[in-house]
């Protein structure tokens, strides 16, 4: 996958960031490398505490690297039987949750789909059909925020 820049501004609200200069990973921890990017007059917000790297491994270490993440969901429903599409459609829109606003974020790409999720979803039309030939919508690579 091509290189990509790792920018303030493209941090999730809410990421937590952290600070410990002594971690060994910290150059591959996405946590530390957000951490880097703090802009000076930010002074409070989401933070990993000190507590994660006791043991001398950090339980919040989330390695920096890019991913394919997706959306639209258009296509994914063409080998679901015309009379299941409907159910298989709930399933998938229950997987956000029970409302239709998180499934049409992810439909319209305002939000992507993880590797995960998009595992998650295929497993779901896997019990309607086949799901080898089936792709989202969209695909881009992006950071992986956990």
């Amino acid at each position: 996958m091509t290189e990509k820049e790792l920018k303030y501004e493209n941090l999730p609200y809410g990421f937590q960031v952290c600070f410990n200069n002594d971690c060994k990973l910290r150059e591959t921890c996405m946590h530390y490398q957000a951490g880097l990017l703090q802009p000076a007059d930010k002074l409070s917000g989401h933070a990993v505490f000190p507590q994660a790297w006791k043991s001398g491994t950090c339980k919040c270490y989330l390695e920096k690297k890019i991913v394919r993440k997706a959306w639209g969901f258009s296509r994914i429903y063409r080998n679901v039987p015309q009379k299941e599409k409907a159910e298989a459609r709930m399933y998938v829109k229950n997987y956000f949750s029970s409302g239709n606003g998180p499934y049409y974020r992810y439909y319209h790409g305002e939000n992507l789909l993880s590797p995960k999720q998009q595992e998650d979803i295929m497993k779901i039309l896997a019990d309607y059909g086949p799901t080898e030939d089936l792709a989202f919508d969209h695909y881009v690579t992006d950071f992986d925020f956990g």
